[in-house]
């Protein structure tokens, strides 16, 4: 926030001090304060990571995955959105509550995000998440598109490493966070506050039916036959096994989607495996390798034919990770410990 300037150290002391006291007292009610400047021009200063940005109301969004473009059309912007990237791991947009809105708009490239897609687009708005979509190595990231005066935003989610300017909050949290800055972005405060209510609701009647006594052991599996591929703290599923009465076994690694090995699943002992359903390697085959594989086919979840499975759309930051919530929680009620 800027201040004003004035003569004299014990005034300019003094004017600080009140503006920050005031700057403290809303960032503790979680506000985030508008500047002057951004309000005069029009502009709507939010958080993209820690960074405060000016924007406008974009008109030509473009969103990456599913995880995007469902917080978009969860808010009614579809009328703002231009089109989509979506990777062919993703399942198919028909299978989305969103279908109807995901045709109303182009799919733009059946590849990862790049900046050229984006530039032929004539996109206004770019939303992804750091190190998924926005990724140095591809040439494509929030600092390169605001030199080519190309808007972006950036799943909170995926901002606790983002350099210079990191923020970290659980992924439900981050999840509440993106609906309610795009809705300020967007100028859709009343249904951004409508949607995060709704899915608030949603999260506190699992949890209150969450099984009581020792959390139930689960270990998420994404891929990897060698090393497995497995859910840090910082990604829903964490939240999704936390709030519905699980312990995710890797949840002590501060990190997002990881890498760890064979001995410490081992190690760990889950009762029940999550698979990520995702790709060209159905859920049924991942299953099939982690029962016939000599890492893994003692495991008390496996042995006990204790498999979850997961759309990959309700893993990753959107609003389906409440739809796997629900689910996941049926699933571990219905469980004979």
């Amino acid at each position: 926030m800027s201040t004003n300037r004035s003569s004299g150290p014990v005034r300019q002391r003094a004017a600080l001090g009140s503006a920050l006291a005031a700057t403290l007292l809303l960032s503790g009610c979680g506000a985030e304060v508008e500047p002057d400047a951004a309000k005069a021009s029009g502009k709507t200063t939010v958080q993209r990571c820690g960074e405060p940005v000016d924007y406008t109301v974009p008109e030509r969004a473009v969103a990456y995955e599913g995880g995007s473009a469902d917080k978009l059309f969860s808010l009614g912007l579809t009328e703002h959105v231009h089109g989509y990237v979506m990777p062919p791991a993703n399942p198919p947009v028909s299978e989305s509550p969103w279908a109807a809105e995901y045709a109303e708009v182009k799919m733009l490239s059946d590849d990862l995000l790049n900046k050229e897609v984006v530039v032929e687009a004539k996109s206004d708005f770019v939303v992804a998440g750091w190190n998924s979509g926005f990724k140095d190595e591809r040439g494509i990231t929030p600092e390169i598109l605001d030199k080519l005066g190309i808007q972006s935003f950036m799943h909170t989610e995926s901002c606790f490493n983002y350099p210079k300017y990191p923020e970290k909050v659980t992924p439900f949290e981050a999840l509440y966070t993106d609906l309610d800055r795009l809705g300020r972005i967007f100028k859709a405060e009343k249904k951004a506050d409508e949607v995060v209510g709704g899915l608030k609701k949603r999260v506190e009647a699992v949890r209150a039916k969450a099984p009581k006594g020792e959390p139930v052991p689960v270990f998420l599996y994404d891929s990897g036959t060698d090393q497995p591929f497995t859910a840090g703290n910082q990604v829903p599923p964490n939240d999704i096994i936390r709030t519905a009465g699980g312990r995710n076994v890797f949840d002590g690694l501060d990190q997002r989607w990881t890498q760890v090995n064979w001995e410490s699943v081992a190690k760990a002992e889950p009762e029940v495996v999550i698979i990520l359903d995702y790709g060209d390697l159905p859920a049924e085959k991942k299953i099939d390798f982690l029962k016939k594989s000599p890492h893994t086919r003692e495991l008390p979840a496996v042995k006990k034919d204790n498999f979850f499975v997961l759309d990959y759309n309700e893993g990753i930051s959107g609003p389906r990770n409440i739809d796997g919530l629900e689910k996941f929680a049926a699933y571990l009620r219905s469980l004979d410990r």
